[in-house]
């Protein structure tokens, strides 16, 4: 029995498209994406972060009881010396003016001239520890503001500094990121691309391109060389029937 078969063809220009996709997808299915060409990264603390942390480290010295020193003004000594000489001279002078009193009142050498000595000079030395102190703390409140103006202006110079740094760190990480999604794409860029083909082949209608019915209609299949002997032999000019075992033909 013969069999008749009808067949479709999409045209040659898509057919041949259709060909070249599907011929690209095996060797993609077995490759394995290598995931270290972009690995994430972090950028790295900037030089300024690095010096700021490393100044941040030394305000320690610039708190706490002995923080006045090193601001100490390398003149205070030279000033508190001339102020102490000078009242030592003040006291030398009013002394001498005691003791020339005395002697005008006929008392020089006395009782009463010994003890009001006694007395102005220890008042002396008194004022002179008092004035001595006042100096000292001037001097001590002095250093102490000059540490924590200058506490406050390294704190400001750091954060200052920090600041940048993290400006300078984000520009690195943006860039190390812009890489990482560079490479990224880069390993995809195969799949992606026929992935973008085949959506594009996908949407094409029926009917877009012209096609190609073949018909065709396949033969009988020749008969079996015992099948040709029977057939001959069974006629009426066969041996058998000749020898009339199926009867005249």
């Amino acid at each position: 029995m013969a069999i008749e078969q009808t067949q479709t063809l999409p045209a040659p220009v898509l057919s041949k498209a259709l060909e070249t996709y599907v011929n690209q997808l095996p060797p993609l299915m077995g490759q394995k994406i290598d995931t270290t060409k972009y690995d994430p990264q972090v950028a790295g603390r900037t030089q300024l972060q690095t010096d700021a942390y490393t100044a941040a480290g030394g305000l320690g010295s610039l708190v706490g009881p002995d923080a006045y020193k090193d601001f100490m003004s390398p003149y205070q000594k030279e000033v508190m010396d001339v102020t102490l000489s000078e009242f030592d001279r003040q006291q030398a002078i009013n002394q001498q003016g005691l003791r020339d009193s005395a002697i005008g009142a006929g008392a020089y050498g006395g009782g009463r001239e010994g003890v009001q000595l006694a007395e102005y000079m220890n008042q002396g030395a008194t004022n002179r520890a008092g004035l001595q102190a006042q100096l000292l703390n001037q001097g001590f409140q002095q250093a102490q503001a000059a540490a924590q103006q200058d506490m406050q202006a390294r704190q400001g110079l750091g954060s200052y500094m920090d600041q940048m740094g993290q400006g300078l760190q984000g520009y690195e990480q943006a860039k190390l990121d812009a890489g990482t999604l560079a490479a990224r794409e880069a390993q995809y860029e195969p799949y992606t691309r026929l992935g973008l083909v085949g959506q594009q082949l996908a949407q094409i209608q029926p009917g877009a391109f012209p096609t190609t019915t073949i018909g065709y209609q396949q033969s009988a299949a020749p008969a079996s060389p015992m099948a040709s002997f029977l057939g001959g032999a069974i006629g009426g000019g066969g041996i058998l029937g000749k020898l009339g075992i199926f009867g005249n033909a």
